[in-house]
């Protein structure tokens, strides 16, 4: 397999053609970062009836994507932390340009658009200073990086473009690391991680701190509702005994709710939960790759409605009958409520988020 210079240096010498739409990627409804038989990293694109409408080679691992509003266009990270991610043409499979974290910085794989595609924001860390950062890069030319400002706290992992398109909410997971001690987690008991909702240019909107209790369960990722809700998954970092409550939702008047299973289901859930995904009922999904299992809450109840066992499950997002899981044993379903029928199953290990385009009909 070819190094990553190699692979970006080959693709890069074919040249670049202007980026079509996405019906000419096969119109597809989700994309997917995805390992193969061959230890190979590809980049999946998956119709609304779960066929492979593109399947395009990545030098490495991948973790999340981010799809441009109109153009077929990807933003594809390395598996964090990483340093580099690519914008690959989804049509013809090259690599328009790479994006390079700053000197000092680290990217935390996850990335979002402004809703008309001009700006990408990233997640990263200025891991000399511990401190968060959000960096802006203008995709109407070539992706040139044009500022940064503080994400509100410390490991912001998941980003997101809020339904008013004019601010953001970040995922500020608490968690303090440097690359000299690699994934090695330095500031677990004074930890404090926070959902920070900012404006385009930075400005702090809002702050939501959990009780300090819950001071070591770090937000990691995002799902927002069209009324301003926003949902959060968490990953607990305190003792294996306990298991506090791993997903919130953050209500349009900034009251904050948890959402509690029964024990025997927390426990399964082994204080992991990998993804999340929010309808337009208010229903929330959350994976847990750990524990093998995907429950479903009723946030206007605050009750799990749906509970499934699926090994290794992890990619969650929206679908046109209720909610769509991938797992790392190649099985897809477009309905969390799941039976036999429901379940297609690829030659593919589905890495860990399943990432929702949901592009406009022509």
């Amino acid at each position: 397999m070819p190094s990553r210079r190699q692979f970006i240096a080959g693709v890069l010498a074919a040249g670049v053609a202007p980026a079509p739409g996405w019906a000419e990627a096969g119109r597809p409804r989700y994309v997917s970062a995805a390992r193969k038989p061959d230890q190979t990293y590809a980049l999946i694109g998956l119709t609304n009836e779960a066929k492979i409408a593109f399947d395009l080679p990545l030098p490495a691992r991948g973790h999340a994507a981010a799809a441009h509003p109109h153009r077929s266009e990807a933003v594809m990270f390395a598996r964090r932390p990483g340093i580099y991610a690519l914008v690959i043409n989804c049509v013809s499979g090259v690599p328009i340009v790479q994006l390079d974290a700053p000197p000092g910085r680290h990217f935390y794989g996850h990335c979002a658009f402004s809703g008309d595609g001009t700006l990408l924001f990233t997640t990263e860390n200025d891991f000399d200073r511990a401190v968060g950062i959000v960096g802006i890069w203008d995709a109407t030319k070539g992706y040139t990086r044009i500022g940064e400002f503080h994400s509100g706290g410390v490991g912001p992992h998941d980003i997101r473009v809020m339904p008013d398109g004019v601010s953001l909410v970040v995922a500020n997971g608490g968690i303090e690391t440097h690359p000299e001690t690699g994934r090695a987690k330095l500031n677990l008991p004074t930890m404090r991680p926070n959902l920070a909702t900012l404006g385009l240019d930075g400005a702090p909107l809002a702050l939501t701190e959990l009780d300090e209790t819950l001071h070591k369960n770090s937000i990691r990722h995002l799902a927002t509702g069209l009324d301003g809700s926003v949902a959060f998954a968490m990953q607990w970092q305190g003792d294996a005994f306990e298991h506090p409550p791993l997903i919130g939702l953050r209500r349009p008047d900034s009251s904050v709710v948890l959402l509690e299973a029964d024990l025997a289901s927390q426990q399964r859930m082994q204080g992991y939960a990998g993804s999340i995904a929010m309808d337009d009922t208010g229903r929330v999904a959350t994976t847990s790759p750990r524990g093998g299992l995907c429950q479903v809450f009723d946030t206007a109840s605050g009750e799990l409605t749906t509970s499934v066992a699926l090994t290794d499950v992890c990619g969650v997002a929206l679908s046109d009958t209720g909610f769509a899981v991938t797992t790392g044993q190649g099985f897809v379903s477009l309905d969390v409520g799941l039976t036999d029928q429901a379940l297609s199953r690829f030659d593919l290990q589905w890495d860990n988020h399943l990432i929702d385009i949901r592009i406009p009909k022509a």
